[in-house]
């Protein structure tokens, strides 16, 4: 394999694990939540910790990983991200309690960060011209290709053999990527740089990231009367306040706000914001909806996000093609819109849904049942048509706002915008669901105590009830419809975001034939 062929594959496994834990969790949820102990959160809390939790750390320093990797070289940071990505693997797979999980969950979250602005930064530093923007195709593909089978290999372990292995399947990925890097990937680094590292401005906006999402999650499981959720917002909430006054203040700023003075730039980050808010939530919560509440085996769960993978794989590189000739705005105000109908599809779903009981080693469950091809396929095909249509051109678009000096950072910025999207939705959904399920089933429920963590332990929204509840017929069936109209509250909610992310979209950006500019042809920051 020639040098370069070794430098993509560095860069494909080590950006790719980080999409894949992004993904292949959200299937392991619901067994993750029956078999690890939790004595000091509830069972849900404990889910959106380990999947919003790592996506949260990971937002929270995605620019500074990207300035470290500018400062100190980028293979030599890249390095140290995959060497730091193993061991939290290591350490998650192994993990003997739910508190444990979510604490190597963080820290896995803070290493990956080190790795997607890595190797985006890496391919741009090797290569140029034509070969850059086929190198950029290759990792594109080579990310949806990961989105596409997350879910089904995820799926497949937990079913076959164990949660764990969602996490433990890193190891031999890291340990490749890390021969490739050490081995055939020279350093660079930013030469003409002349200030230093902005270190207080990462601190800043990590606090503001972190502290606003741990609030809403842990206010909402503490039923808002616990300091530390308080405290956490409070500090968000100042971080973000401060960080623009401070990045006005200093010489060499983490991010320069001169960004924001293109109207398109700023537009584009808000509808990715909403976007990919919505679309990273609804995976998540779909997964534990069909095998928490509807009795999906982990690898039909999986399955059912094939065709979007499939879609994004086939449709991204024609769509951004003509995206290119015609302008991306009918796209960017279309996909939204699909998507959001897929979305509203789900709202016919009933709780009494047959599954689909998938198995590897039983072919005769393979074939989706008719409740599946009616009630869920559709929702997949119109919300997969959707995002292929939302992905090339929302790059362009963002590429062409900001000048070519600055489409390095302009790409961090977007890229860290798609993942603060989720932890700040799952939050407030978070919040929804909570409310809306234990309000319908307590009354339906009397004989027990739902403001008692045992009982929330027990009997928790989206998940199977835990044997001990001991539930009658008619209990089990008001849990599964408690569950089932608190998964359509929360779908409504992404419909709006979607709808509100096509009309920001339709009057933010002009009906223009966008100018063919080398940026174009940079990494796809908003497919991440």
């Amino acid at each position: 394999m020639s040098q370069r062929g070794w430098i993509l594959t560095a860069v494909v496994l080590g950006s790719g694990i980080v999409f894949l834990d992004g993904t292949i969790v959200n299937v392991a949820l619901p067994r993750i939540g029956e078999e690890l102990p939790a004595s000091l959160m509830g069972v849900l809390e404990g889910q959106a910790y380990v999947n919003s939790g790592y996506l949260a750390m990971l937002s929270a320093l995605l620019i500074l990983a990207g300035a470290l990797a500018d400062v100190y070289g980028r293979r030599r940071i890249f390095a140290i991200g995959l060497v730091g990505f193993g061991i939290t693997s290591v350490l998650c797979g192994l993990a003997p309690n739910l508190e444990l999980l979510v604490v190597f969950r963080l820290a896995q979250g803070a290493a990956g960060a080190l790795l997607v602005p890595g190797s985006l930064a890496l391919i741009t530093a090797n290569f140029e011209g034509a070969e850059r923007g086929r190198a950029f195709g290759i990792w594109a593909a080579a990310t949806s290709a990961t989105v596409t089978l997350g879910p089904i290999v995820g799926g497949a372990l937990v079913d076959t053999i164990s949660w764990r292995v969602a996490f433990l399947i890193n190891v031999p990925l890291v340990l490749l990527a890390l021969y490739a890097t050490v081995r055939h990937v020279p350093e660079s680094r930013d030469e003409s740089r002349t200030g230093g590292l902005d270190w207080l401005g990462s601190i800043v906006i990590a606090l503001a990231v972190g502290g606003l999402a741990f609030g809403l999650i842990r206010g909402q499981e503490r039923e808002w009367r616990d300091a530390l959720a308080f405290g956490a917002l409070a500090v968000g909430a100042v971080a973000a306040v401060l960080f623009p006054i401070l990045m006005l203040r200093r010489r060499d700023p983490l991010i320069p706000l001169s960004l924001f003075a293109s109207r398109e730039f700023t537009v584009i980050n808000l509808s990715t914001f909403l976007i990919y808010g919505a679309l990273y939530v609804t995976f998540q919560f779909q997964g534990l909806f069909l095998q928490g509440t509807l009795g999906y085996t982990a690898l039909a769960a999986g399955a059912v996000g094939l065709p979007v993978g499939l879609m994004l794989s086939v449709l991204s590189t024609r769509i951004g093609s003509i995206a290119g000739r015609t302008g991306p705005r009918p796209f960017l105000v279309g996909g939204p819109l699909l998507m959001a109908a897929g979305i509203a599809w789900q709202l016919r779903i009933p709780a009494a849904s047959r599954p689909w009981l998938a198995s590897a080693g039983d072919g005769g469950t393979l074939f989706p049942p008719s409740d599946v091809l009616i009630d869920v396929f559709p929702t997949i095909l119109l919300f997969g048509i959707g995002i292929s249509l939302v992905v090339a051109p929302l790059t362009t678009a963002l590429m062409n706002s900001i000048p070519v000096k600055n489409s390095g950072v302009g790409s961090a910025i977007n890229n860290a915008v798609s993942r603060v999207g989720q932890p700040l939705v799952t939050a407030v959904l978070f919040i929804a669901i909570t409310a809306t399920f234990y309000g319908a089933v307590s009354p339906r429920i009397g004989r027990l105590d739902f403001s008692t963590p045992e009982v929330r332990r027990e009997i928790a929204p989206l998940n199977r009830p835990a044997p001990t509840a001991q539930l009658t017929a008619d209990e089990a069936e008001a849990v599964r419809n408690a569950s089932t109209d608190a998964y359509h509250l929360a779908m409504l909610v992404n419909v709006v975001l979607l709808v509100a992310g096509a009309a920001v979209n339709a009057f933010g950006i002009r009906p223009r034939r966008p100018t063919d500019s080398p940026s174009q042809a940079e990494a796809p920051a908003a497919l991440g």
